[in-house]
This record gives C-alpha cells, sequence and structure tokens, in this order.
C-alpha cells in the first residue's frame, strides 16, 4: 500500500493485488471477468498446496478463498499462510452459509465471508474493504461472527457430523433443504454422479436409510 500508512485502496490508487483460490477453474475464470479492472489478480490456485505456492510467491494483498478445498479446505490455507505472512488479507467466498464454515475460516484468520450469490461490483467493493482493514459479512453471515465470539464457551462438537468431510456437508445441506440432485449439482459445481456419490456416503456414515431421515437429522441438528 505504499510508505503512506495513511493511503488505502478506495482512496482510488493502484487496485488491490488479488490470489483467487477455488477448485473449480470456470469459477475462477467468472470471478475474474466479474471484478475486471477493481482488482489487479496475480494468480490462482485450485488446491491448498498450490494456493500456498501461488500465495507465497505472488505476495497479494488479498486472497479471494474458497471454504471447500481439496487438500485441507481453506482453514488449512489460512493456517500455512498466516503463520508467516500474518500481513496478507482473506475474504471467504463459498457457496456455503453454514455457521461452522462461517466461524471456522474467521477463528482461522478471514477478515470476512461473502457467499457465492454476490454480485460481481458488491464482491470488488468487499475485497477493496478488506484489503483496506475493514471486516465484511453478507448480512446474515454477521450474525454467526457476532454470537459465536460473544459466547463464553465454543460450541460442543457433533462427532456425527464430525465423520463428514466438508463437501459432504454441503451436499447434506442442500439435500435436506429439498434441493434435487440436479440443483445441488449446479450450486455447487460438481456432477449429478459425484452428489449421488457423497449422498450414499452421508448416508452410510450417519447409518441412515434415506434422504427422508437425513432431512430429520440435520434439521434437529439445526444444518437447515
Amino acid at each position: 500500500m505504499g510508505d503512506d500508512s495513511s493511503t488505502t485502496f478506495s482512496d482510488g490508487g493502484a487496485p488491490p493485488r488479488v490470489v483467487i483460490v477455488d477448485d473449480h477453474r470456470l469459477f475462477r475464470s467468472g470471478v475474474r471477468g466479474e471484478l475486471g479492472d477493481a482488482v489487479d489478480v496475480v494468480g490462482e490456485a485450485g488446491d491448498v498446496d498450490s494456493a500456498v505456492q501461488v500465495i507465497e510467491r505472488a505476495q497479494p494483498d488479498l486472497v479471494l478463498l474458497d471454504v471447500h478445498l481439496p487438500g485441507g479446505g481453506g482453514v488449512e490455507v489460512l493456517r500455512r499462510v498466516l503463520a508467516r505472512h500474518p500481513q496478507i488479507r482473506f475474504l471467504a467466498l463459498s457457496v456455503s452459509d453454514a455457521a461452522e464454515d462461517v466461524i471456522g475460516v474467521v477463528r482461522g484468520g478471514a477478515r470476512g465471508y461473502v457467499t457465492k450469490t454476490i454480485s460481481g461490483k458488491e464482491l470488488a467493493d468487499a475485497i477493496v474493504r478488506v484489503a483496506d482493514g475493514d471486516a465484511v459479512f453478507s448480512p446474515r453471515l454477521a450474525g454467526f461472527v457476532l454470537d459465536a465470539f460473544s459466547a463464553t464457551d465454543a460450541p460442543p462438537v457433533d462427532p456425527e457430523l464430525d465423520r463428514l468431510t466438508q463437501r459432504e456437508r454441503e451436499v447434506l445441506r442442500h439435500i435436506a433443504r429439498g434441493y434435487a440432485y440436479k440443483e445441488v449439482a449446479k450450486e455447487l459445481f460438481i456432477s449429478v454422479k459425484t452428489v449421488e456419490t457423497h449422498v450414499s456416503s452421508v448416508l452410510r456414515k450417519l447409518q441412515l436409510s434415506n434422504r427422508h431421515e437425513l432431512s430429520r437429522w440435520a434439521t434437529a441438528r439445526r444444518l437447515v
């Protein structure tokens, strides 16, 4: 940001240098296109290891980070990067609006969390604000953060939920909300066959018989 500590990206100077981390190449391309000249994209990555390497090399002002990534998820990227480069800002961008995902990345060091329903203009504004040091959250998600950090105790661990991977939890929430397999696939940028595989795995791990039992299980735990 230069030698003048009072200068911010929102003052109209050079745009923030950004690395986009998401496991879907087409989505990364779409984000690039939506952001246009509002930011300077200096790198991309699709998994944890490559993200850490790209961030180390590019030294961006901000990382736009997906929560669910191959190799350990967004929290692992935060852990490995911020230990050595605490000045780099992170803004989470995810299809997930689940409280545990929001709280997890915020505890890990992210300065904001927005969902993929955000417009390109809103996303560019959020990037600039977080790069300037602000905290930015989609309105509904801000409540999760306030509740989590005002609580005296950490939320209890659910051993059954802990058996599921982050992607399985995403699929579970969508199915429990009544989404068809095709709709889940479109929302999560995965194939219908992959959705079916995740659902089968969730049912097996939770010892449930069908999606109706799965919906009841998720509702009882307030995951939907």
